[in-house]
Formats: C-alpha cells, sequence, structure tokens
C-alpha cells in the first residue's frame, strides 16, 4: 500500500513519538503489517500510525476528550473546519481564556457538540504554552496561553489526509482501556504500547492529561498483558523510560531491549528538556 505523506499528527502530544519514528520503525516489518492487524492502546497524537499507515489498526485510549477528536476528524471533517475557521480568526489571550475555561462550566460545556469540543481541543493544543495537553483534578484543561504570532490553528491538508485514512473500513477507533484494546489480537497481529512513563524522579511524573494517572500498579498490569500477548505469538515493543523500576519488570526481555536516545520537547521548564534515555522492549528477535 502507498503511503500518504501529508497523514500525521494533527495534534501535539505529551511524549510524542515523532522524533522515534526512525529508531521505531527499525523493528518493524512494515510488509508483514499488510498481513495483519495493528493494535495502537495509548494512540495520543499518534505519530507511528500515521507513519506506518496499516490497513487494519485498532487504536485506543482512554482520554475521552482525544478519541472524539479522531472520531470527528473521520466522521464530521468539513463540519469541524467550519469551526475551526472560526477560532482561527482569533489569536488573543482574552479569546484563548475564554474557550479554555468553558469546561468551568459544566453546563455550557455538557451544551457544546461534539464538533465544537473537537475544535476546541485543537485550538487549545495549537495556541497553549508548549503544546501540552493537560487537565487538573477536576478534568479542566490548565495550560496557560502560548503568545505565538501566527499559530497553524487549521491545517486542512493534514486534517483530511487523516480523516481520509480514519475512514478505511479496517481501522477502529476505541475509547477505553489499553488491556480491552487488544483483547481480540492474534498470532502475528503487531501491538505497540507508549503508556506513561514511569517517571525518573519524584517531581518528573507528568499524567496530566489522564486524571486517573498511571502509577506503578498499572505498569505492572501492563506488563502482565504484554506477556499474555507474547505467550499469544503477538509481536510487541513497548517504549517507556528506562527507570530501574521498568529495567527490573521487564527483566525477562533484557536481551531484546534497546536503549534510545530520545528529545523532550514538551516541558514545562526550558532546561529539562533535551535528550534523555528511554527503552524500547521488544518480545521478538531482530
Amino acid at each position: 500500500m502507498r503511503k500518504n505523506p501529508v497523514v500525521k499528527p494533527c495534534l501535539k502530544w505529551a511524549g510524542g513519538k515523532r522524533q522515534l519514528l526512525s529508531e521505531l520503525t527499525k523493528y518493524i516489518n512494515q510488509e508483514s503489517l499488510k498481513k495483519c492487524t495493528y493494535y495502537e492502546p495509548f494512540i495520543g497524537g499518534g505519530a507511528l500510525l500515521f507513519e506506518l499507515q496499516p490497513t487494519r489498526a485498532v487504536i485506543s485510549d482512554k482520554n475521552q476528550e482525544l478519541i472524539n477528536c479522531y472520531e470527528v476528524v473521520r466522521d464530521s471533517l468539513d463540519d469541524l473546519i467550519e469551526e475551526l475557521r472560526t477560532h482561527q480568526e482569533q489569536n488573543s489571550a482574552d479569546y484563548f481564556y475564554e474557550i479554555r475555561d468553558l469546561d468551568r462550566s459544566p453546563k455550557k460545556y455538557k451544551n457544546l457538540s461534539k464538533v465544537e469540543k473537537a475544535a476546541r481541543i485543537i485550538y487549545l493544543n495549537k495556541t497553549c504554552y508548549n503544546g501540552l495537553f493537560r487537565v487538573n483534578s477536576q478534568r479542566q484543561f490548565n495550560v496557560p496561553f502560548g503568545r505565538y504570532k501566527k499559530p497553524n490553528i487549521l491545517d486542512e491538508a493534514v486534517l483530511r489526509a487523516v480523516s481520509k485514512y480514519l475512514s478505511k473500513p479496517k481501522v477502529k477507533i476505541l475509547n477505553g482501556d489499553f488491556a480491552e484494546a487488544v483483547q481480540n489480537a492474534k498470532k502475528d497481529d503487531f501491538i505497540y504500547f507508549d503508556p506513561p512513563y514511569d517517571p525518573v524522579s519524584d517531581t518528573a511524573s507528568f499524567t496530566g492529561y489522564d486524571v486517573n494517572g498511571f502509577n506503578r500498579d498499572e505498569q505492572k498490569r501492563l506488563k502482565q498483558v504484554f506477556d499474555k500477548l507474547t505467550d499469544r505469538g503477538c509481536k510487541v515493543i513497548l517504549s517507556n523510560s528506562q527507570t530501574d523500576f521498568i529495567m527490573d519488570l521487564y527483566k525477562d526481555y533484557q536481551d531484546k531491549i534497546k536503549v534510545v536516545r530520545a528529545a523532550r520537547s514538551i516541558n514545562s521548564k526550558g532546561l529539562k528538556r533535551g535528550k534523555v534515555d528511554e527503552i524500547l522492549v521488544l518480545n521478538f528477535s531482530v
């Protein structure tokens, strides 16, 4: 299948994998993807999905706002573009905070259509500080205004290309738990897990885009699913931070762990951006 180069992430996401694509794709036989189903249960910005563009795919995430955005891009693109044009005409702090604060009023937010909610998230993502998606404990978007001179709020070419890809009959979008997303995976299917990373320090945790967090009990549960998929004959790659906890958790796969240097561009403190060690855990030999 010929890939469309315009299919690329339409949202900037914390922990996005654009900078690791060349490393990830080294371990993926793209010819074999034509014969299997690709699963990505922590879809986020979808960088690897859109790079590979598999014919059969199941993507999922617990973040309802994110999944609504993908569903709207797929199902109601023209309405979304019109709504984004309205936002594009505005680029002021006052307007930003007016849109951001819609979720401070549950009644107002509830009355927004799916299209309006999706357009709001794309607008905030393109105009907020450093492109973060972060909510507080009340599920309220809480990133400040980014003060960009010309934010690219409406990238129509990318949205149309992504919509066309997501509309393929064998591409499914789910909103739920990672274990449920892969429950139907069969032998030789390919799964990429990109969960919220284990924090490298007590103050490094960034789980604001999922108010339920993803603690070490969840990391252990993910490892159990990883093992079950391995026993089923699936091919799995998992990315995470190179912490002692994660290295010990996946010690059974230590001969298949790849250490990679990744650039982290999303951090509230500029001095903490830069190259960090991450790992890819494979359950197969390359």
